[in-house]
């Protein structure tokens, strides 16, 4: 059996998975190349403290690695500020991008007029209308299971009510998926394909800026996660609203979460204790990850994590039609 569903024609992939577009280094060339060589959907992260030409850089050695679709994932609220991260996807041809975090607005009209598939990444059912209005080609239902960056509405309430909203429109789902049961759930929900990060995160080619990160994951559960603002107040980000991020519970995390007003006024004092100016000191490093480390128990190289899934997600299958 080969799961195979129309998404997969849309975008030109064999399976039905594809991995996050990770930013903060994660999701560069070497991860994005190596799913989209086992078939998946390779996502490239599309934003870059260094500026739109390290965005250009990743995009031509993805396609040095690989000839097969990938997507660069753009954060919509810093594409109005800085519109040349999606002015390199444009110039570059890529296959496909990948927005979230914000309105569609006249963004997706640039994409689609330059010729790409156009993904967008809803926490909300909401924003999959306001996508739906704009025209999307696929709409990626991401639940508040997720690591990183993400909204509060679980990812089996938010796919099946996503799905209903999208009509013909593809929608994958994301957040908490971490295996091939998890990718037969999403089907079972409506989805034709899913996404995972915190998968991603433990394989031989994701690039973690952070030391120890990855064991982190390995050593988690489902009990060890934390929905927080914490590191985003003192990496001085600010998120649209409903957007938190999910860690690994760090001992940063547990003593400053629920003090966020006491950390925005020690910010300078913690920034301080950095060798590096304006960066935040070790302790204070984020460990992204979602509920689904618990399904993390070793790193392995990118395109055997796909290929298992999908061994994993045929084997549930031809048990249930039994």
């Amino acid at each position: 059996m080969t799961i195979k569903t129309p998404l997969c024609d849309l975008l030109g992939i064999d399976v039905p998975v594809g991995n996050a577009g990770m930013a903060g280094g994660y999701a560069r060339a070497p991860l994005a190349a190596a799913v989209a060589e086992a078939g998946g959907l390779g996502g490239l992260g599309g934003i870059y403290a260094e500026g739109p030409e390290r965005l250009r850089a990743e995009i031509r050695e993805t396609r040095e690695r690989t000839r097969k679709p990938f997507s660069v994932n753009l954060w919509l609220f810093l594409l109005d500020a800085a519109p040349q991260f999606l002015d390199a996807c444009i110039e570059e041809g890529v296959p496909s991008v990948t927005f979230s975090f914000g309105s569609p607005g006249a963004h997706v009209g640039r994409a689609r007029a330059a010729g790409m598939r156009v993904l967008f990444q809803t926490q909300t059912v909401a924003r999959a209308r306001e996508a739906v209005a704009a025209g999307v080609d696929c709409i990626i239902a991401q639940g508040g299971e997720a690591g990183g960056h993400t909204g509060s509405v679980a990812t089996m309430a938010l796919v099946p009510q996503v799905v209903d909203v999208a009509g013909a429109i593809p929608v994958i789902a994301a957040g908490g998926i971490g295996d091939g049961r998890g990718l037969v759930a999403a089907l079972a929900l409506g989805a034709q394909g899913a996404i995972m990060g915190t998968r991603f995160v433990a394989s031989d080619e994701a690039t973690s800026p952070v030391a120890g990160h990855r064991e982190k994951i390995i050593a988690a559960t489902a009990d060890d996660t934390i929905f927080t603002d914490v590191f985003d107040i003192v990496d001085g980000m600010t998120w649209p609203a409903g957007i938190s991020g999910r860690s690994i519970a760090t001992p940063f995390a547990r003593e400053w979460h629920g003090r966020e007003d006491e950390l925005r006024e020690k910010r300078a004092q913690i920034l301080a204790e950095s060798p590096q100016p304006g960066s935040p000191p070790e302790r204070a490093y984020s460990a992204y990850a979602g509920q689904s480390a618990g399904l993390v128990r070793d790193v392995r190289p990118a395109g055997e994590i796909v290929r298992e899934i999908m061994r994993e997600a045929e084997a549930v299958l031809a048990k249930l039609g039994r």
